[in-house]
């Protein structure tokens, strides 16, 4: 029977959690390469619980030391108003001090995989998540007003670098659609452990919202699906009418029934919680939104002729081979582009911008 820890927890000793955690759901680390992702949707500050905590991040640093990996890598891409600034979103968030000399701009470097053709043919995922022998998941206890909740399943959105985020959620074209898709970029590379920030929670209209709760928890499992159910029926959500589990249980993902769930720890809805609209409306119907998604779809790269030196790297390291050299500069083609940016977060001389 899938397990699942519901531990309390404050930010101050949120290592006993942890340390919880491991002893439930042992990984196998040692000799491993290992990646921890945390939640880094944008640059905040770290009170705004928009991202996972330092301090969370920290305690599973410093547990996955003493299992000793052969290396570690503390990184995540962005979501939509960051696209490029990795490290600026570590830093302003407290999270790259917390990564404690291990965070890698995951964003670098990529590599293209077959995707579903109903969506877009192909994604460019961060090469450390494929590279990865365990990867150990950090998703923060929010509401999202696209997909109702964002956890488990949703954290895993961060393997894709860049833009073409940006252009699934339009190629997707509804709420049920993007449920599915995001299904879709968790089955690419399950991570192995999950550990959620529920110390300090999300409500209303997130992922971003102000309203914030004060949950004091720590809910950790090796199954997403059963992980995603605790944290929806918390919530006071019936996990059933989520797209995004009913597509990850027919996949065989796991299963959301609470009968089939093994609780450590005490299951409570969290009285009067504030969910955005179940059918998304929150982020399909706000023209503000939909236009900023828009325009990230439509952005490409191009090179600052006085800065590029032609040495060929873009070119050498794009995972869709869109760029090539044209009179000594490179220059894309726009309909293979996938907008995976990684050619602006790899070029040494910083040539390159998005137009």
């Amino acid at each position: 029977m899938t397990k699942v820890m519901i531990h309390p927890a404050t930010y101050e000793n949120v290592r006993q959690a942890v340390d919880r955690a491991f002893e439930i759901f042992p990984v196998d680390v040692q000799g491993k390469k290992a990646l921890i992702k945390p939640n880094v949707l944008r640059a905040s500050q770290a009170s705004e619980a928009i991202v996972t905590n330092p301090q969370v991040l920290r305690a599973v640093v410093e547990k996955v030391e003493t299992l000793r990996p052969a290396s570690l890598i503390v990184g995540d891409n962005p979501g939509l108003f960051n696209y490029g600034a990795n490290e600026e979103c570590f830093r302003m968030t407290g999270l790259l001090e917390a990564s404690k000399g291990y965070y890698l701009n995951i964003g670098n470097d990529s590599q293209k995989l077959d995707f579903n053709p109903d969506f877009m043919p192909a994604v460019s995922v961060s090469r450390s998540v494929l590279d990865a022998d365990v990867i150990i998941s950090l998703p923060k206890f929010k509401t999202h007003g696209l997909t109702v909740m964002t956890g488990a399943i949703k954290n895993c959105y961060g393997f894709l670098p860049g833009a073409q985020k940006a252009k699934l959620h339009k190629a997707a074209g509804n709420p049920e659609r993007f449920h599915e898709v995001i299904v879709d970029v968790f089955r690419l590379r399950p991570p192995d452990l999950f550990i959620v920030d529920a110390v300090v929670g999300m409500e209303g209209n997130g992922p971003a919202s102000p309203d914030l709760r004060n949950i004091g928890l720590v809910l950790a499992s090796d199954n997403a699906v059963a992980l995603d159910a605790v944290i929806a029926t918390m919530m006071g959500c019936d996990p059933a009418r989520l797209r995004f589990l009913q597509k990850a249980k027919d996949e065989g993902l796991g299963d959301y029934d609470l009968k089939k769930i093994e609780l450590i720890g005490e299951l409570k809805p969290i009285r009067d919680f504030k969910l955005p609209p179940l059918g998304g409306e929150a982020i399909i119907r706000n023209e503000n939104i939909q236009a900023v998604i828009h325009s990230r779809t439509i952005l490409r790269p191009q090179v600052e002729p006085d800065l590029c030196t032609a040495c060929e790297t873009c070119v050498d390291q794009c995972a869709v081979s869109a760029l090539s050299m044209d009179n000594g500069l490179p220059v894309v083609d726009a309909d293979t582009c996938i907008t995976c940016f990684c050619c602006q977060e790899m070029c040494p001389e910083k040539a390159i911008t998005l137009k």
